[in-house]
Protein backbone atom coordinates (compact mmCIF):
# COMPACT_ATOMS: atom_id res chain seq x y z
CA UNK A 1 0.00 0.00 0.00
CA UNK A 2 1.71 3.51 -0.98
CA UNK A 3 2.27 6.04 1.42
CA UNK A 4 -0.26 8.13 2.07
CA UNK A 5 -0.21 11.65 0.75
CA UNK A 6 -3.14 13.70 -0.44
CA UNK A 7 -6.60 13.63 0.18
CA UNK A 8 -9.68 15.93 -1.40
CA UNK A 9 -11.98 17.55 1.23
CA UNK A 10 -15.43 18.55 -0.39
CA UNK A 11 -17.52 20.27 1.99
CA UNK A 12 -21.16 20.09 1.31
CA UNK A 13 -23.91 20.24 3.84
CA UNK A 14 -28.05 20.06 2.73
CA UNK A 15 -29.03 23.57 3.86
CA UNK A 16 -28.61 25.23 0.85
CA UNK A 17 -30.61 28.04 1.22
CA UNK A 18 -30.78 30.47 -2.31
CA UNK A 19 -30.43 27.82 -4.17
CA UNK A 20 -32.48 25.22 -2.39
CA UNK A 21 -30.60 21.46 -2.45
CA UNK A 22 -27.77 23.41 -4.90
CA UNK A 23 -25.34 20.37 -4.31
CA UNK A 24 -27.63 17.59 -5.33
CA UNK A 25 -29.77 19.98 -7.74
CA UNK A 26 -29.47 18.51 -11.27
CA UNK A 27 -26.64 20.18 -13.45
CA UNK A 28 -26.82 18.89 -17.42
CA UNK A 29 -27.92 15.33 -16.24
CA UNK A 30 -25.99 14.76 -12.85
CA UNK A 31 -26.14 16.35 -9.18
CA UNK A 32 -24.17 19.22 -9.31
CA UNK A 33 -21.85 17.67 -6.65
CA UNK A 34 -20.91 14.71 -9.03
CA UNK A 35 -18.86 17.19 -10.91
CA UNK A 36 -16.59 17.91 -8.43
CA UNK A 37 -16.29 14.31 -7.39
CA UNK A 38 -15.18 13.21 -10.69
CA UNK A 39 -12.72 15.40 -11.45
CA UNK A 40 -11.03 14.85 -8.04
CA UNK A 41 -11.23 10.98 -9.17
CA UNK A 42 -9.86 11.19 -12.75
CA UNK A 43 -7.37 14.22 -11.61
CA UNK A 44 -5.49 10.60 -10.13
CA UNK A 45 -3.94 13.04 -7.47
CA UNK A 46 -5.86 12.02 -4.63
CA UNK A 47 -5.19 8.87 -2.10
CA UNK A 48 -8.72 9.98 -0.87
CA UNK A 49 -11.79 11.80 -1.62
CA UNK A 50 -14.08 12.73 1.09
CA UNK A 51 -17.32 14.06 1.22
CA UNK A 52 -18.14 16.40 4.46
CA UNK A 53 -21.85 16.20 4.92
CA UNK A 54 -24.96 16.40 7.23
CA UNK A 55 -26.96 15.43 4.88
CA UNK A 56 -28.07 11.52 3.93
CA UNK A 57 -29.40 12.40 0.59
CA UNK A 58 -26.08 13.99 -0.41
CA UNK A 59 -24.01 11.50 1.41
CA UNK A 60 -25.93 8.40 -0.69
CA UNK A 61 -25.19 10.38 -3.59
CA UNK A 62 -21.86 10.77 -3.27
CA UNK A 63 -20.87 7.24 -2.34
CA UNK A 64 -22.67 6.40 -5.66
CA UNK A 65 -19.78 8.78 -7.73
CA UNK A 66 -16.70 6.79 -5.99
CA UNK A 67 -16.55 9.54 -3.21
CA UNK A 68 -16.19 8.26 0.79
CA UNK A 69 -18.56 10.51 3.27
CA UNK A 70 -17.88 11.79 6.47
CA UNK A 71 -20.79 12.67 8.36
CA UNK A 72 -20.57 16.01 10.01
CA UNK A 73 -21.28 17.18 13.44
CA UNK A 74 -24.41 19.61 13.32
CA UNK A 75 -21.96 22.37 15.11
CA UNK A 76 -20.29 22.65 12.06
CA UNK A 77 -23.30 22.65 9.67
CA UNK A 78 -25.15 25.97 10.14
CA UNK A 79 -25.09 29.15 8.03
CA UNK A 80 -21.93 30.18 10.22
CA UNK A 81 -19.60 27.94 9.57
CA UNK A 82 -16.39 28.18 7.81
CA UNK A 83 -15.11 26.21 5.22
CA UNK A 84 -11.76 26.17 7.36
CA UNK A 85 -13.45 25.12 10.05
CA UNK A 86 -15.31 21.73 7.45
CA UNK A 87 -11.69 20.93 6.49
CA UNK A 88 -10.01 21.31 9.68
CA UNK A 89 -12.49 18.52 11.18
CA UNK A 90 -11.97 15.94 8.28
CA UNK A 91 -8.13 16.36 8.59
CA UNK A 92 -8.55 15.55 12.23
CA UNK A 93 -10.60 12.39 10.79
CA UNK A 94 -8.25 11.53 8.46
CA UNK A 95 -4.50 11.81 9.56
CA UNK A 96 -1.23 11.21 8.21
CA UNK A 97 -1.84 13.59 4.65
CA UNK A 98 1.51 15.78 3.26
CA UNK A 99 -1.13 18.02 1.05
CA UNK A 100 -5.02 18.33 1.47
CA UNK A 101 -6.95 20.17 -0.86
CA UNK A 102 -10.29 21.18 -0.36
CA UNK A 103 -12.63 21.19 -3.42
CA UNK A 104 -15.81 22.93 -3.82
CA UNK A 105 -19.02 21.02 -4.45
CA UNK A 106 -20.38 23.94 -6.63
CA UNK A 107 -17.39 23.41 -9.46
CA UNK A 108 -19.01 21.31 -12.74
CA UNK A 109 -16.21 24.44 -14.68
CA UNK A 110 -13.25 23.21 -13.45
CA UNK A 111 -10.47 20.77 -15.17
CA UNK A 112 -8.34 18.71 -13.82
CA UNK A 113 -5.03 20.33 -14.80
CA UNK A 114 -5.46 23.21 -12.26
CA UNK A 115 -6.02 20.78 -9.89
CA UNK A 116 -2.88 19.28 -11.21
CA UNK A 117 -0.83 23.08 -11.25
CA UNK A 118 -1.90 23.81 -8.16
CA UNK A 119 -0.18 20.71 -6.48
CA UNK A 120 2.91 20.94 -8.30
CA UNK A 121 3.29 24.60 -7.72
CA UNK A 122 3.10 24.12 -3.96
CA UNK A 123 5.06 20.84 -3.86
CA UNK A 124 8.07 23.16 -6.13
CA UNK A 125 7.67 25.92 -3.57
CA UNK A 126 8.25 27.07 0.11
CA UNK A 127 4.34 28.17 -0.14
CA UNK A 128 1.87 27.05 1.87
CA UNK A 129 -1.04 27.04 0.17
CA UNK A 130 -2.14 27.48 -3.65
CA UNK A 131 -5.85 28.63 -4.60
CA UNK A 132 -7.56 29.22 -7.62
CA UNK A 133 -7.85 32.37 -9.17
CA UNK A 134 -9.15 34.84 -11.93
CA UNK A 135 -8.80 38.30 -12.92
CA UNK A 136 -11.20 41.13 -12.46
CA UNK A 137 -13.10 41.65 -15.70
CA UNK A 138 -13.18 45.24 -14.91
CA UNK A 139 -10.23 47.66 -13.42
CA UNK A 140 -11.14 48.05 -9.71
CA UNK A 141 -9.71 51.33 -9.54
CA UNK A 142 -12.66 52.52 -11.69
CA UNK A 143 -15.54 51.14 -9.70
CA UNK A 144 -17.88 53.04 -7.37
CA UNK A 145 -20.33 52.31 -4.80
CA UNK A 146 -23.72 53.80 -3.96
CA UNK A 147 -24.64 56.87 -1.26
CA UNK A 148 -28.11 57.54 -0.98
CA UNK A 149 -28.46 56.38 -4.38
CA UNK A 150 -25.61 58.28 -5.88
CA UNK A 151 -22.11 57.31 -6.93
CA UNK A 152 -19.00 58.04 -5.28
CA UNK A 153 -15.96 56.25 -6.61
CA UNK A 154 -13.31 54.11 -4.51
CA UNK A 155 -10.60 55.69 -5.66
CA UNK A 156 -11.82 59.11 -7.87
CA UNK A 157 -8.36 60.14 -8.38
CA UNK A 158 -8.52 57.03 -11.00
CA UNK A 159 -11.45 58.85 -13.21
CA UNK A 160 -9.37 60.02 -16.11
CA UNK A 161 -6.84 57.04 -15.55
CA UNK A 162 -6.69 54.84 -18.84
CA UNK A 163 -7.68 51.42 -18.08
CA UNK A 164 -4.76 49.87 -19.98
CA UNK A 165 -2.68 52.10 -17.69
CA UNK A 166 -3.70 50.86 -14.42
CA UNK A 167 -2.39 47.70 -12.44
CA UNK A 168 -4.29 44.16 -13.01
CA UNK A 169 -6.23 42.87 -9.90
CA UNK A 170 -7.27 39.37 -9.27
CA UNK A 171 -10.19 37.65 -7.37
CA UNK A 172 -10.90 33.97 -5.89
CA UNK A 173 -11.98 31.91 -8.38
CA UNK A 174 -13.88 29.83 -5.62
CA UNK A 175 -13.25 26.03 -7.01
CA UNK A 176 -10.07 24.84 -5.09
CA UNK A 177 -7.44 25.34 -2.01
CA UNK A 178 -4.10 23.16 -1.59
CA UNK A 179 -2.78 23.27 1.69
CA UNK A 180 0.26 21.86 3.34
CA UNK A 181 -1.31 19.79 6.31
CA UNK A 182 1.57 19.88 8.92
CA UNK A 183 2.87 23.62 7.95
CA UNK A 184 0.56 26.97 9.53
CA UNK A 185 0.21 29.99 8.70
CA UNK A 186 -0.47 33.80 10.01
CA UNK A 187 -0.80 35.15 6.73
CA UNK A 188 -4.38 35.34 5.17
CA UNK A 189 -5.28 32.74 2.13
CA UNK A 190 -4.76 35.86 -0.28
CA UNK A 191 -0.99 36.83 1.37
CA UNK A 192 2.63 36.12 0.57
CA UNK A 193 2.44 32.39 1.90
CA UNK A 194 0.31 31.62 -1.40
CA UNK A 195 0.29 30.88 -4.58
CA UNK A 196 -2.41 31.78 -6.95
CA UNK A 197 -3.49 29.66 -9.69
CA UNK A 198 -4.90 31.48 -12.32
CA UNK A 199 -7.36 30.18 -14.59
CA UNK A 200 -8.99 32.08 -17.42
CA UNK A 201 -12.62 33.85 -16.65
CA UNK A 202 -14.58 32.21 -19.14
CA UNK A 203 -14.12 28.76 -16.48
CA UNK A 204 -15.33 31.04 -13.16
CA UNK A 205 -18.52 31.19 -12.17
CA UNK A 206 -19.72 31.56 -8.54
CA UNK A 207 -23.32 29.70 -7.60
CA UNK A 208 -25.04 31.12 -5.48
CA UNK A 209 -28.65 32.64 -6.32
CA UNK A 210 -30.56 30.92 -9.37
CA UNK A 211 -29.02 33.80 -11.97
CA UNK A 212 -25.52 32.04 -11.16
CA UNK A 213 -26.66 28.93 -11.99
CA UNK A 214 -28.67 29.93 -14.86
CA UNK A 215 -24.91 31.84 -16.51
CA UNK A 216 -22.69 28.23 -15.06
CA UNK A 217 -25.08 26.79 -17.40
CA UNK A 218 -24.74 28.73 -20.39
CA UNK A 219 -20.47 28.74 -19.96
CA UNK A 220 -20.88 25.12 -19.51
CA UNK A 221 -22.68 24.63 -22.39
CA UNK A 222 -20.01 26.52 -24.43
CA UNK A 223 -17.14 24.79 -23.15
CA UNK A 224 -19.27 21.32 -24.09
CA UNK A 225 -19.07 22.38 -27.26
CA UNK A 226 -15.21 23.14 -28.19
Amino acid sequence: MSKLNTIAIIPARGGSKRIPRKNIKNFFGKPLIAYSIETALKSKLFDKVVVSTDDDEIAEISKKYGAEVLQRPKELADDLTGTGDVTAHALRVYKGYEFACTLYATAPLLQEQYLKDGLEKLKNSDAIRTFSATSMPFPIQRTFKLVEGRCEMFTPEHYMTRSQDLEEAYQDAGQFYWERVDIKSDEIMFGKDSIPIILPRHLVQDIDTLEDWKRAEMMYEIEKRK
